[in-house]
């Protein structure tokens, strides 16, 4: 279709097993997974509903009406009990007991808390994998050292691989929010229109015991441990606000990694990948943009920002319930998870093809080295017999010559042949050459990496290694 508007989101972003989570299909056959659980606890607690009633449900449980819906919805503006009817037109014998006690909410909330279920389920699998391959990175690059930046000015060298931990704490700081929030996800139950479940009590004629059964026994149909103790007709919307943070804080760590690689291609030094026929700019042929890098920034922001919704609605929402939940969590719910799932594609897209120039990164290392390397040289010129405090304050005095050299005058680092020809230092410059080899400057990085991938990521790609294997394809 040309001539309506398409959500960027389904046709360019976004994965088909995430769209069908949040598609017509999967709600419309939950909702019949639903009526059939509530039937089948209705008949087990003693109401007076058939075997061949629940059989009629189950048969027509996947084979929806739709066209049915669609028709009787035209006429009563109301979607749930528009597939009410369109089922008990496929279950005649079963319609009088379809959604018996029950609100709209019953299959709308619960549905609601399935699908965000399975969707952070899909979301679990792509960031555990994220941070397989940024893994394999950094074991990759352990030992290559690199010129490290603080306030985006050169600093201590640290290693690619190094660097890429850090990138990989911050995804596994959102998977320990993520398994927290997943693991108590509950179910609504059948609690009613404000959430006394006082049509259930009218229907069982006041037996409290098996009104206490009704949600437990709902939840174990569902597969789910338990229901929400209490509610007003819906479940409370800060669970959807806690399910927004966790993307909302994946998002985050996304947009740190992709801002990172931007910054280093422009430094040429890391490059995500780049097709043989891929176009950079349409004016500039030359130009690599790093396009997938900004894709991420750009869609994680969109993340970000999609979590004040279900913030402002929990906060917004008045006594047993409101309606003004309902259009914005059809919006902000979907599309914050159709986006994050974008993002993590193109995040896995990203890691696997990175591409490392090593003779780049050497070549600015080197350049910065002998800044660096001041304290060791000051070191070995005290063990010579110097005065460490006469030779700081010549190393100060070189070191902004060398600085100047370098950004007034557009000439090489001359910092070491600086030193060499001062008496007061009694080095030459082949031994002062003898320093710039930049492992001495990493520290405890490469045992860093190793620890970091040993003790802390194996042991969660262990836990989580049948969700491993995921290999991302982008629509654009």
């Amino acid at each position: 279709m040309t001539d309506r508007y398409q959500s960027p989101l389904s046709e360019r972003y976004a994965s088909k097993e995430m769209q069908y989570i949040f598609s017509p299909d999967m709600k419309f056959r939950t909702w019949r997974r639903l009526w059939i659980a509530l039937a089948e606890t209705e008949k087990e607690l003693g109401l007076n509903i058939t075997q061949e009633q629940i059989d009629e449900l189950r048969e027509h449980a996947e084979d929806i009406n739709y066209d049915v819906a669609r028709a009787r919805e035209k006429e009563v503006r109301h979607d749930v009990m528009s597939h009410v009817y369109a089922y008990g037109v496929q279950c005649p014998k079963a319609k009088g007991i379809i959604h018996l006690g029950a609100t709209s909410c019953y299959v709308g909330d619960n549905t609601d808390i399935i699908v965000m279920t399975e969707a952070l389920k899909l979301v679990k699998k792509k960031l555990v994998n994220v941070i397989a391959e940024l893994a394999d990175f950094a074991e990759k690059y352990k030992a290559q050292p690199t010129l490290g930046f603080t306030h985006f000015q050169p600093a201590q060298p640290t290693t690619v691989g190094k660097r890429a931990t850090l990138w990989m704490q911050e995804f596994l700081l959102d998977l320990e929010e993520l398994d927290f929030v997943l693991g108590s996800m509950k179910l609504l139950g059948s609690k009613g229109t404000t959430g006394t479940q006082a049509s259930f009590l009218e229907l069982f004629d006041g037996d409290l015991s098996k009104i206490e059964q009704i949600d437990p026994m709902i939840a174990a149909k569902m597969g789910f441990q338990e229901c929400y103790p209490v509610s007003g007709q819906t479940y409370s919307r800060k669970v959807d606000t806690r399910v927004a943070n966790v993307l909302a804080g994946i998002a985050a760590s996304a947009h740190k990694f992709s801002n990172d690689i931007r910054l280093l291609q422009h430094l040429k030094e890391v490059e995500e990948p780049f097709e043989k026929s891929q176009i950079g700019s349409s004016a500039m042929a030359y130009k690599r943009n790093p396009m997938r890098s900004e894709r991420i920034a750009s869609l994680s922001r969109y993340v970000m920002i999609d979590a004040l919704n279900p913030s402002i609605t929990s906060a917004t929402q008045w006594f047993e319930r409101t309606l003004d939940d309902s259009a914005n969590k059809r919006l902000s719910i979907p599309e914050g998870f159709l986006a994050i799932d974008g993002v993590l594609d193109l995040c896995l897209n990203v890691v696997d093809g990175l591409v490392v120039y090593d003779k780049v990164i050497e070549k600015r290392l080197r350049s910065e080295l002998p800044f660096m390397a001041t304290e060791n040289i000051m070191m070995d010129a005290v063990k010579a017999g110097g005065d460490r405090q006469e030779l700081h304050e010549r190393i100060r005095e070189l070191s902004m010559e060398a600085g100047k050299n370098v950004k007034v005058n557009g000439l090489d680092n001359n910092l070491l042949e600086l030193i060499a020809a001062d008496d007061a230092f009694n080095m030459t410059l082949e031994d002062l050459q003898k320093t710039m080899d930049p492992a001495k400057y990493v520290g405890c990085a490469k045992e860093q990496v190793e620890t970091f991938l040993s003790k802390v990521v194996k042991p969660v790609l262990e836990a989580n290694q049948d969700l491993l294997g995921v290999k991302a394809e982008i629509n654009v």
